[in-house]
């Protein structure tokens, strides 16, 4: 490949307030150089859609820094490497990492996430930034490493037709759970029937959440896997069982208005009920990260797990599919499809 190679990306027009906007966003020609030793330039495929993208955009400490206005926006992305200055990762190997919305990206070694992949003969690629990627991991890890999954647990997960959530409950399933969702939806909550949920709740068709929750849960809840916060988690918490755990893995109610979060008033249940509460990160569980590639691989070449997806074409349309994302109308993983430039 030519040192100069065309390409584009999106860049942070101005930070959004509450739902991003497309105004928010400027698609331009982006500038290329020569790579320098131990640098790759990879040919994105599939950008990942991911809510933790908007706590990036807002000005504010999170655990990486805020996407600078003009910069390009961050992303995790898997794609093929078409030039290579490392011995490595050589021309044609597949890779993802959290690089950005934009057709070509130079990485060097110290990328957060970088990790080359052998995708399996028969499994779609774009699996491996959904079931087979960092939603998958974090939904196995977030349930065997944080939450100590047992079989015969009862497992209650909030956004639970998402990315994440789709793919917890199937392993809480598969692993010999009674797994109940929680969704914004009807249609959602069909969906979850549909994938093998014991039970699913539209929290929006529901009129006393707490209720309904008890209802589907009567024994209580041995783990819950919270990736909403606010008044989901605060229903959540007080159906918890004696010793039980929280496994916080977002708080997507909260990303478009974290100027004025919304309160959670059931904190004291994790005295009441001695419960175990703990945020994490995927990637500082590294060690199991093996484990779980493998695991998760096997289910879903065995047809036990069901990958779901949704797609949008161009990197044009990379702001409309984030913005549909934070907007809650999506189901499973919302990924933006790119061209083969390797090809």
């Amino acid at each position: 490949m030519s040192h100069s190679p065309s390409s584009r990306r999106v860049v942070l027009a101005r930070r959004p307030s509450g739902v991003p906007r497309e105004a928010d966003f400027r698609l331009e020609a982006a500038t290329t150089r020569a790579l320098a030793p131990g640098e790759v330039r990879v040919a994105n495929r599939f950008l990942s859609m991911d809510p933790a993208i908007r706590g990036f955009l807002d000005d504010r400490p999170n655990y990486l820094p805020p996407v600078a206005i003009g910069a390009t926006v961050r992303g995790m992305t898997l794609g093929r490497v078409v030039e290579s200055r490392n011995p490595q990762i050589p021309a044609g190997t597949f890779v993802r990492a959290l690089a950005g919305w934009e057709e070509l990206s130079v990485l060097d070694s110290q990328a957060i996430g970088l990790e080359a992949l052998e995708p399996a003969v028969g499994i779609p690629l774009e699996h491996y930034l959904g079931a087979l990627g960092p939603a998958g991991l974090t939904a196995w890890i977030g349930l065997n490493e944080i939450g100590r999954l047992g079989a015969g647990q009862t497992v209650l997960i909030s956004a639970a037709a998402g990315a994440v959530g789709s793919v917890a409950g199937q392993v809480a399933r598969l692993q010999g759970c009674r797994v109940v969702g929680l969704v914004g939806s009807s249609a959602k909550a069909e969906r979850l029937r549909a994938l093998g949920f014991h039970g699913a709740i539209n929290y929006r068709g529901s009129a006393d959440l707490g209720a309904a929750i008890g209802a589907a849960c009567p024994d209580g809840v041995d783990l819950y896997f919270d990736n909403v916060g606010g008044s989901i988690l605060e229903a959540a918490l007080q159906h918890m069982k004696i010793h039980g755990f929280v496994v916080v893995c977002g708080m997507v109610g909260d990303y478009n208005t974290q100027d004025d979060p919304q309160p959670v008033r059931t904190l004291w249940q994790l005295v009441v009920k001695r419960l175990t509460m703990r945020g994490f990160l995927t990637y500082e569980h590294a060690h199991r990260i093996p484990e779980a590639q493998a695991q998760l691989t096997q289910w879903v070449r065995d047809g036990q797990l069901l990958a779901l997806e949704n797609f949008h074409d161009g990197l044009e349309q990379a702001p409309a599919a984030f913005i549909e994302l934070m907007s809650g109308r999506t189901i499973g993983k919302t990924l933006v499809r790119l061209p083969d430039r390797a090809g």
